[in-house]
């Protein structure tokens, strides 16, 4: 079900000119903002974002998307900007995250899509392709390992460890809260500025994230966190789908040493690394969209 709904200032307004509309969908007794764009009957791709992140930061993708003949989808995912938060760490296991768009998907009409996803988006995009195969015809990954890669880093590599500290403070009750609300969310910025290059986010920018932050405050954010610790494994280990995936080495957060292992997982994955661009490599590489078009775009060799 699509509803239209007011335009508030961190809807598809945000992309005036672009013919990006808001509407809302009802998926598992929750609400979330979609913004769309493209004509309806074309393929279908879906964008995921991660955190800090909403459903603008990928800004950058939909008009190219569009351009080449795509039927763009980009949810606000729960806990996030307009769409529901739902109480408690049990409602962002990746289950639900994953369950929420299945029925995105299936919400357009459609039985797949083309899936791409940065950042958690992408822990979300791994585990769609490895439960639900038949829902994803060809994955792109930006920035985040496959989730078997990153959790045998964790336990054997020191220096992700620490590179995750994050991951691990989030865990801690009630103190995260209070540290990312306090000063104006400042570390919410923190995060976004200390994270990519110079200049990748601009004042203007910033002040659009801040605005999408209040919205539901930074609680459900950090239980994407609680509840990736609690989520089940998926049975499948080795993604089917043809898989993109872009890394931008400087991400201080994450060993680039993970992108390759994660490509053995894939059956017919290709690995694209940029020297120069951070964890935000679709900002700060304008090759990464060209090379999500033309994979989005090869014909299936499906006989």
């Amino acid at each position: 079900m699509s509803v239209t709904e007011p335009l508030t200032d961190t809807d598809s307004s945000l992309l005036a000119g672009h013919d990006v509309a808001s509407t809302y969908r009802d998926i598992n007794d929750i609400r979330l903002h979609v913004a769309a764009a493209g004509d309806a009957d074309a393929p279908l791709v879906v964008l995921l974002h991660g955190h800090p992140d909403f459903w603008y930061g990928w800004r950058d993708q939909i008009g190219p998307l569009v351009d080449a003949g795509f039927r763009v989808v980009v949810p606000d995912q729960r806990g996030c900007n307009l769409s529901d938060a739902p109480d408690g760490i049990d409602a962002y296991r990746l289950s639900r995250l994953v369950a929420d768009i299945s029925e995105l998907i299936r919400s357009e009409g459609r039985e797949s899509a083309h899936v791409v996803g940065h950042d958690f988006g992408g822990f979300v995009a791994w585990t769609l392709a490895l439960r639900h195969p038949s829902m994803v015809d060809r994955l792109g990954i930006f920035n985040v390992p496959h989730p078997t890669v990153y959790r045998e880093t964790l336990r054997s590599s020191l220096q992700q460890i620490i590179r995750s500290w994050y991951v691990w403070f989030y865990q801690l009750p009630r103190l995260p809260e209070w540290l990312l609300h306090r000063n104006g969310m400042k570390n919410m910025v923190d995060s976004l500025e200390i994270t990519s290059n110079p200049g990748t986010f601009d004042d203007e920018t910033i002040a659009r994230y801040r605005a999408a932050w209040q919205h539901t405050g930074v609680e459900p954010r950090i239980n994407w966190y609680r509840g990736f610790r609690r989520s089940e494994r998926p049975s499948r280990t080795t993604v089917p789908q043809p898989t993109l995936l872009c890394w931008g080495e400087a991400d201080i957060a994450l060993l680039p040493s993970m992108a390759e292992r994660s490509i053995d997982y894939c059956e017919n994955g290709r690995l694209r690394m940029f020297p120069d661009a951070s964890h935000w490599v679709h900002h700060e590489a304008p090759e990464v969209t060209e090379a999500l078009v033309r994979h989005l775009s090869e014909p299936s060799t499906e006989v």
